[in-house]
């Protein structure tokens, strides 16, 4: 489907499945997300089903105005407001106190609900004519890289729900970052789109959650995305530290060891450096926007290309690069070299 020129008769039939009780694939601006009714318990069951998701991961529910976030959130408070007006719609999900409304099952039996508005004009159009609340993780099997594109997010997922509407390339590449409001101190539960430097100018103090800069498989998931591993491809991931050394000669020696070994090598890293390296080596792009949204693609690309260990480059955590460090370190199983 064109997101320049949405066919609303169809628009309505995907709508409906959702009404219905289904399952419906759709594009956003971070990801493909998978939906479905939020407010239905037999219908949010069916996306842990369809991904394989553990059942405590609490979903994030989409909306398609502002207004609608007063019926399943309580607690909203003057930075809610200024989040919102500054970035919904857009990349980014408030956690709030849920209403009795929202059932467990979507908030992953925690008190709190995780919502986001969209920008994507199909996501839009799909939550409007459905006339529903939309729980819309990515649409990936569980533990997997989030698809950004149509052909993987078709190859995954085929079959496993009731409809897929394909709309091109994700323009961000990286799920939303999730942001929680219930405490005194804004905290980030999960970088994405939206960095801390731009919440900062709207809120001042944020934080970022110690508990996602860490392996810990203990804590209590207040968002997706924090407790399991996540975006890993079928090779195993190293990301390679610049701190200590020359890492352009530290990976190539790898990549001998590697093939010494008789397993294929594949490199990650940025544009410029990309001639510099052995091995089966993909650029992310000339900067952090480029490498966040290729990131996800590329770890796909790999498992095609049969590769059995990833040797990444490792980014500055400045702005957007903060959530890429995430994204990968959790690809990575939190393996530095």
């Amino acid at each position: 489907m064109d997101k320049d020129n949405i066919d609303i008769d169809k628009m309505k039939e995907f709508g409906k499945i959702l009404r219905d009780g289904g399952t419906v694939i759709f594009p956003t601006e971070t990801v493909y997300g998978l939906g479905a009714n939020a407010l239905d318990e037999k219908a949010a069951k069916k996306i842990y089903e369809a991904k394989g998701r553990p059942s405590d991961n609490p979903l994030i529910v989409h909306i398609a105005d502002k207004e609608e976030i007063h019926k399943i959130a309580t607690d909203i408070d003057d930075r809610v407001y200024k989040v919102m007006d500054k970035f919904w719609p857009g990349p980014i999900t408030i956690v709030l106190k849920k209403k009795d409304i929202v059932p467990s099952i979507t908030s992953g039996n925690l008190d709190t609900v995780a919502v986001r508005m969209p920008s994507h004009p199909i996501a839009l159009s799909l939550i409007k004519e459905s006339g529903v609340y939309v729980a819309g993780p990515s649409a990936n099997i569980s533990g997997r890289p989030s698809p950004t594109d149509e052909e993987n997010v078709y190859e995954e997922m085929n079959g496993r729900v009731d409809g897929i509407i394909l709309g091109g390339d994700s323009n961000v590449g990286l799920e939303s970052t999730v942001l929680d409001l219930t405490g005194d101190i804004p905290t980030i539960l999960r970088p994405g789109g939206v960095t801390l430097e731009e919440l900062s100018e709207v809120l001042g103090e944020v934080i970022i959650d110690p508990a996602i800069l860490e392996k810990n498989e203990n804590i209590i998931a207040k968002a997706p995305g924090m407790k399991y591993t996540h975006y890993a491809p079928n090779a195993e991931v190293f990301i390679v530290k610049k701190d200590d050394g020359d890492y352009v000669d530290k990976i190539n020696k790898l990549v001998d060891k590697g093939n010494k070994e008789g397993k294929k090598v594949g490199i990650m890293c940025i544009n410029k450096n990309k001639d510099k390296y052995k091995g089966e080596v993909i650029g992310l792009g000339d900067d952090l926007n480029g490498v966040a949204y290729n990131l996800f693609k590329t770890l796909r690309e790999m498992d095609k290309k049969g590769v059995d260990i990833i040797y990444s480059e490792e980014f500055e955590k400045a702005g957007i690069g903060q959530a890429i460090m995430n994204r990968l370190t959790k690809a990575a199983g939190y393996k530095f070299v």
